[in-house]
């Protein structure tokens, strides 16, 4: 899967304007004699930097910063669509260690439950701790070795909630046939925001740390499903906890009503919750 999916904390505040100091105020006139050619009283000069630093904006991977980028470039580094993976558009990844790496990782990979193709057994192939680890050193992000496991975990365990999702909506389309839905390819768009996570942030939620289009086959038929990824607060301290907001792209006429269907149902079970009859 992408690996563009890790997640983030929320963005730093900048930093106020730089509280540079006043010019000192010059006297109206030098009290020494006349015979001086310039005043003695020299004026403050001023400081040639700003002595308050800035606070340093977080991208959207919940990892550090490298303060000195590495030698590749930060963000996708590739740039010739021959070198991506069409499925995923990400390219391809490696199992070789760091230079400066101290921490042996697995290179083994987990197989996930997501179908990866019609009438077949396969299944998409989740990346290993090695394999995480160098997309994100290629992004040009650092982040704990030890902690890597563990990222990859919760980027699994994100993944497999976002199939079940995808299969809840997917009972709601009209299918004659009874091909099951499977993934046909995914790409991550973390600075695109979707217009739903735009207009939210507008009132105050808090935007998506990470986004993804999945295109869903069955049937013949392709569909596209936008999932956004928030970070949600904490329940137990320094145990991260995730929302996920998966829903069809509003692409055609069918996926219109099934979205118009779902919001109206949650509004009536809002406002008219139902009773359950106690014996």
């Amino acid at each position: 899967m992408s690996t563009d999916s890790c997640p983030m904390p929320k963005k730093a505040e900048e930093a106020p304007s730089c509280p540079m100091p006043k010019k000192a105020e010059e006297t109206p006139s030098c009290p020494m004699p006349k015979k001086e050619e310039s005043c003695p009283i020299k004026k403050v000069e001023e400081p040639t930097s700003c002595p308050v630093k800035k606070v340093e904006e977080p991208a959207s991977c919940p990892v550090k910063k490298v303060e000195k980028k590495p030698e590749f470039p930060p963000g996708c580094p590739m740039h010739k669509k021959d070198d991506l993976n069409q499925l995923n558009m990400i390219p391809e990844l490696t199992q070789q260690q760091q230079a400066d790496q101290t921490v042996d990782l697995p290179t083994e990979r987990v197989v996930s439950s997501i179908p990866k193709a019609k009438g077949s057994e396969s299944k998409w192939e989740y990346p290993s701790p090695q394999q995480f680890y160098n997309a994100l050193r290629r992004k040009g992000w650092e982040t704990p070795e030890d902690e890597i496991e563990t990222m990859v975990d919760i980027h699994n365990f994100l993944n497999e909630e976002a199939w079940l999702e995808v299969l809840k909506w997917e009972s709601k389309y009209k299918c004659d046939c009874v091909e099951d839905p499977y993934l046909s390819k995914f790409q991550g768009r973390p600075q695109d925001i979707t217009p739903k996570a735009k207009w939210h942030s507008l009132f105050g939620a808090p935007k998506p740390f990470d986004r993804h289009d999945w295109y869903i086959s069955r049937c013949g038929q392709s569909r596209r499903y936008v999932i956004d990824y928030y970070e949600a607060p904490e329940d137990v301290p320094g145990v991260p906890v995730f929302h996920l907001d998966v829903r069809p792209a509003l692409d055609d006429a069918e996926s219109m009503m099934i979205r118009f269907k779902e919001a109206a149902k949650i509004k009536w079970d809002q406002w008219f919750p139902t009773v359950e009859k106690t014996t």
